[in-house]
């Protein structure tokens, strides 16, 4: 499955029409009217000309990471370092090679990296090159030392929360909830329910919340357009345009942990949870 995406912005203008002239008439702004604040300059770090990266992370001391999930395009690693200009297959080559008979054991498609600020970063591997039924076992979260470049704990989601459409797209940590920090992690499903999968990185034990409810999954009124056409865009088996209905996707911690913010891709609409309701077990879903 391919992707098109567009980034550019444009500009629509908007005209009042007599049946005799065309005419405009510009309104001043207010003064408190939000406005484009530039600050710094923006340099050019790395450019990327094949694969496309999909997640990209700073450690605390400057190191950059990037990932490459397995969408189509030619990947000879899924999680990279960028170093001395290159980039270089991290933490090496062998574990960024699939083995089938252990799929725990090595990256398969990695969709997210992220720093934690503790001398770590984590990799969210989907087990799902192409958005397909993840790998049995192979859907994960893996920890590596940035000291000593080497994996120091994996996680691998219990198949209790893992649906077999499920995508597991982007993550958020704390570290203050639980002996060694909770994670809650999106499921962007692109053709079953949305979801978010809370869990106890001490313990690896996680439950899914929200699952199929109408604040993870896709908006069906919502018509994507970038420029005039039709976007996000795939083909079906017969090579015919359709839309890639996207669910639950970005995912945001507030600054004091309490609550969850998500969004559908597929979707105009921002939600916010409480974190403290998500990891209730207790709490149903329609108590959340």
């Amino acid at each position: 499955m391919r992707i098109e995406k567009r980034f550019r912005h444009t500009l629509l203008a908007l005209a009042l029409a007599s049946p005799v002239t065309f005419a405009t008439r510009l309104q001043p702004l207010p003064a408190s009217a939000p406005s484009a604040r530039p600050i710094g300059v923006i340099d050019q770090v790395f450019a990327f000309h094949d694969a496309m990266p999909t997640g990209v992370t700073v450690s605390e001391t400057g190191r950059i990471f990037v990932n490459f999930p397995r969408w189509g395009d030619a990947v000879a690693f899924t999680v990279a370092e960028i170093r001395d200009g290159k980039i270089q297959p991290y933490p090496n080559a062998a574990i960024n090679t699939e083995d089938p008979n252990d799929p725990a054991k090595c990256f398969i498609s990695v969709q997210s990296v992220v720093a934690d600020g503790k001398g770590r970063i984590w990799a969210l591997d989907t087990a799902a090159p192409e958005f397909a039924t993840p790998r049995a076992g192979g859907a994960k979260l893996v920890a590596i030392d940035l000291t000593r470049n080497r994996v120091v704990k994996t996680l691998v989601f219990p198949p209790e929360v893992i649906l077999p459409s499920t995508y597991v797209n982007d993550m958020r940590f704390d570290f203050r909830v639980g002996k060694q920090g909770t994670v809650y992690v999106t499921d962007s499903s692109v053709s079953g329910p949305g979801g978010i999968i809370v869990m106890d990185i001490a313990s690896g034990k996680a439950i899914r919340r929200l699952s199929g409810a109408a604040q993870t999954s896709v908006d069906p009124d919502f018509v994507p357009v970038v420029e005039g056409k039709p976007a996000l865009l795939t083909r079906d088996a017969d090579g015919k345009p359709k839309a890639l209905g996207v669910a639950s996707d970005g995912i945001a911690l507030s600054a004091d942990g309490k609550d969850l913010y998500f969004s559908p891709l597929y979707s105009r609409h921002l939600y916010a949870v409480s974190t403290a309701l998500l990891r209730d077990p207790g709490i149903s879903e329609a108590q959340l």
